[in-house]
């Protein structure tokens, strides 16, 4: 009988140990991990899909992913993502805003996903901008099955097939749309 409830022993040492106090999404990293081209001296448009391990033990198994995007001649990125704590606020999950583009997603360090940059990006960014605007659950968020962020990068990937856009197994929600 021991034997039989040492797995379930160590998956709950596991659980609780990836939850303790010393780790605190309000003090995890969140700043640039320098993957991104800088938008300052590069003037092509640049198209970036990131991919982070998603928020405590949700890591295990499951990423968080983004878009960012940076126009021909714009010094900045302006990034694409859907949020569920947004709705706790009453404000919409899905953000577009101006921000850094490869930021820690709390701690864990983004992986690009998808890359575009020059000629025929800025195109691109207009189809990215245009289903961003057409997607149909920017208030609605449920981890899992989704709509979530991995839902609404799956819905711009599939209203913008150019993007050759091909998320991981590990984007929990990116299915929701089939």
């Amino acid at each position: 009988m021991t034997l039989k409830l040492l797995p379930t022993i160590i998956l709950a040492v596991l659980v609780l140990t990836s939850c303790s106090q010393n780790q605190d999404w309000r003090t995890a990293r969140r700043d640039s991990a320098g993957i991104a081209p800088d938008p300052k001296s590069t003037q092509d448009a640049v198209v970036l899909v990131y991919g982070a391990d998603a928020w405590g033990w949700r890591g295990w198994f499951a990423i968080h992913t983004w878009i960012a995007a940076k126009r021909t001649g714009e010094d900045y990125y302006t990034v694409y993502d859907v949020v569920g704590w947004r709705s706790y606020r009453n404000k919409p999950v899905m953000r577009v805003a101006r921000d850094i583009p490869d930021r820690y997603w709390y701690g864990e360090k983004p992986q690009v996903l998808q890359y575009h940059q020059g000629n025929g990006t800025d195109k691109l960014i207009d189809a990215i901008d245009q289903a961003a605007k057409d997607y149909p659950w920017k208030t609605t968020y449920k981890a899992f099955p989704g709509p979530n962020s991995n839902t609404f990068v799956a819905w711009i990937g599939k209203q913008v097939p150019e993007l050759g856009l091909r998320l991981p197994f590990s984007a929990i929600g990116s299915g929701y749309l089939k």
